[in-house]
């Protein structure tokens, strides 16, 4: 179960990179998940979720800039990569296995970024500009990242 959680972490993370360790982090803080025992115990130090919020709020608003790059250059592709890979890492302590649950996450951290990008073309196309597309991305993210951490508890 918690590696296909963390398969599905990795779908956040690639639809938006911080929301995903956003979420993590709230969960170990909130004793969801327990990592203190593991080298991914600052996930829930009191700042941790802090931090990745400020950073979460920050890539929304970021991503509506005209100028913001796209998900799949090498650097915000290898950024949602490696968010999702602590992502799964951490439901993979909890499953049992660090490595696997990163890995997972990693694959769905491609299913998340290539997709989303797919997705979202798509939803602007329809709507006719971007801004409403990229909202109906956030909210899919956010909720998929707290339900996630919730089964995870």
């Amino acid at each position: 179960m918690f590696y296909l959680l963390a398969l599905l972490i990795g779908v956040v993370a690639g639809l938006r990179a911080m929301t995903a360790p956003a979420a993590v982090a709230w969960a170990a803080h909130l004793g969801w998940i327990d990592l203190s025992a593991s080298p991914l115990a600052f996930m829930g130090y009191a700042w941790t979720p802090w931090i990745f919020t400020a950073l979460a709020l920050v890539e929304f608003v970021t991503d509506q800039l005209p100028t913001t790059p796209s998900r799949t250059v090498p650097p915000q592709f290898a950024a949602r990569l490696i968010s999702g890979a602590l992502c799964g890492a951490c439901l993979g302590v909890a499953g049992g296995s660090l490595s696997i649950g990163a890995v997972a996450s990693v694959i769905g951290a491609v299913i998340g970024t290539l997709g989303g990008r797919l997705a979202r073309a798509g939803l602007a196309e329809k709507f006719g500009q971007d801004r409403p597309a990229a909202l109906i991305e956030d909210a899919v993210a956010v909720i998929g990242a707290v339900i996630i951490v919730m089964v995870a508890r």
